[in-house]
């Protein structure tokens, strides 16, 4: 091992850290291990596999509470049509779930998105990334600073949008963990984490 052992020790206590920030969320395993493994992802570098492991934890996290909201037993089912939607967004707002923490950065218009009844109306940002991300719509990462006869497509392509989707996932799994204790303190949900 040819590395600084202070330098080795310092990523170790920094992965630990950040390991144990989603583990101390209080979100459940069901939950928290999407947003450490895309955590981790970015740590090895491996930006694709952050980024959808960090929007399937965002997903997920919205969509199970709102289950967990509606029953009183274990959830052993989310219904397949509710995925991460202005529509799915616009509904956990009105169940108070903290969303407005999914908005990105220079994102003012976050809730006029979700909650705007128009035809036509643009996704929340995070909902945008979803959709693209998830069915490899990758065009708008794609490199093309030497010109265009020389575009390219390498996965480092997507770290900026990695690291940004990390610091959104931390604002929101900060909020969401508080919104859920509250929940339980109140005895409106009778789920256990």
């Amino acid at each position: 091992m040819n590395e600084d052992p202070d330098i080795h020790l310092t990523c170790m206590r920094e992965s630990y850290e950040e390991r144990q920030f989603f583990f101390e969320q209080g979100l459940g395993a069901e939950i928290h291990w999407f947003f450490v493994q895309g955590a981790e992802a970015i740590r090895a570098d491996l930006y694709l596999p952050a980024c959808t492991s960090l929007i399937n934890g965002i997903e997920l996290s919205i969509r199970l509470t709102m289950a967990q909201m509606e029953n009183s037993s274990r959830v052993r089912e989310l219904n397949p049509k509710e995925i991460l939607s202005n529509k799915l967004l616009a509904n956990a707002h009105k169940k108070g779930l903290p969303v407005n923490f999914l908005a990105f950065p220079g994102e003012d218009n976050f809730i006029e998105k979700i909650t705007s009844t128009a035809k036509h109306t643009p996704y929340a940002e995070v909902v945008r990334i979803r959709h693209n991300i998830c069915h490899g719509n990758i065009l708008e990462y794609v490199n093309t600073e030497l010109g265009e006869s020389h575009a390219f497509f390498t996965p480092e392509c997507c770290r900026s949008l990695s690291i940004t989707l990390l610091n959104l996932s931390k604002g929101w799994t900060t909020k969401l963990g508080e919104f859920r204790r509250s929940l339980n303190t109140t005895g409106e949900t009778s789920q256990t984490e």
